[in-house]
């Protein structure tokens, strides 16, 4: 008996690695809709490119526009990594069609009353529109399944030493998230990182279809700018990983920790700090060991999981 899709909802700032988000939830979940926010570059651009994507796979599920700014800190976009337009690489055809009336923190709201339990909310860019949802609507985290974050890290940090840009851009938003109560899951830079399609992966879309072919050109963009800004021989899919375990179980490891994220400090802020004292008998026992909030991404299997993901987008036509 073919088990039920897993509904999902991503939440989004498109961005080269959230396109390839997008494209394999819609193949192989329940895509309720994608909302957008600032992070890779303005809501104008970002809202734009999701439809883009959208319209190029022939993927027909509504986009809303969400929140332009953080809560409170200074809006900061990405044009080194992601191009002028956070999409830069391949001229897309225009969108034909429009991002719904209502603001993504309301359809992200209305999906997760409607379907209560059963929606995963993916957030794969700066955590505004979710914090602003849980400021809103108190029952909103309770009506969820899970929410699997792309953000933070255990370990070095994009931005700064120690923190990753999605969180750095909205640090309270995240911090909010994080003290929501659903259950959670974080894949953080430190493990997206090292996961990510190489020259041999983008050849073997450019032979693919239209779509591949779109994508494939898209990533050769990404990842000269990788190789450029950070010395790297792969284009990190940082954003799938977050939608991965819901299509294939065994691609990332997690373990239970606390996770929280650090607002104040002049060296630390947007910090996702991550108690793994609760990984062992010992660690538990001391002072100050918070209980687990989240599961938190330890290591991928980034061979297998970005071959699936190739093997994906070469499906499209």
């Amino acid at each position: 008996m073919t088990q039920p899709r897993t509904k999902i909802l991503i939440d989004c700032d498109p961005g080269h690695d959230d396109a390839v988000a997008i494209l394999y939830a819609a193949r192989h979940l329940d895509l309720l809709g994608v909302t957008t926010t600032h992070g890779n570059s303005t809501i104008e651009n970002v809202t734009r490119n999701a439809l883009a994507v959208l319209t190029v796979a022939g993927i027909d599920v509504p986009v809303a526009r969400g929140c332009a700014a953080p809560i409170t800190a200074t809006r900061v976009t990405t044009p080194s990594m992601h191009g002028s337009t956070g999409l830069d690489g391949v001229e897309l055809p225009p969108p034909d069609r429009n991002p719904i009336d209502a603001h993504a923190v309301d359809f992200m709201i209305e999906q997760a009353r409607a379907n209560r339990h059963e929606m995963v909310l993916a957030v794969i860019g700066p955590a505004t529109n979710v914090a602003m949802a849980i400021r809103k609507e108190p029952a909103f985290a309770s009506w969820l399944r899970e929410i699997t974050v792309m953000g933070g890290t255990a370990g070095i940090g994009n931005v700064t030493p120690v923190a990753e840009f999605n969180v750095w851009s909205d640090p309270e938003a995240a911090s909010v998230l994080f003290g929501c109560g659903a259950p959670i899951r974080m894949v953080g830079y430190d493990v997206t990182s090292v996961t990510g399609t190489d020259a041999g992966d983008i050849d073997r879309l450019r032979a693919g279809a239209r779509v591949g072919r779109s994508i494939a050109g898209l990533l050769d963009f990404y990842l000269a700018r990788q190789a450029e800004v950070a010395g790297l021989t792969i284009a990190p899919m940082h954003d799938v990983c977050a939608i991965v375990p819901y299509v294939d179980d065994s691609l990332i490891e997690y373990r239970e920790c606390h996770v929280a994220v650090e607002l104040a400090g002049g060296l630390t802020r947007g910090m996702t700090v991550c108690d793994r004292r609760h990984l062992t008998e010992a660690g538990r026992r001391l002072r100050g060991a918070q209980a687990p909030n989240a599961r938190l991404a330890v290591a991928a299997d980034a061979r297998r999981l970005v071959d699936g993901v190739v093997e994906t987008l070469i499906t499209y036509t």
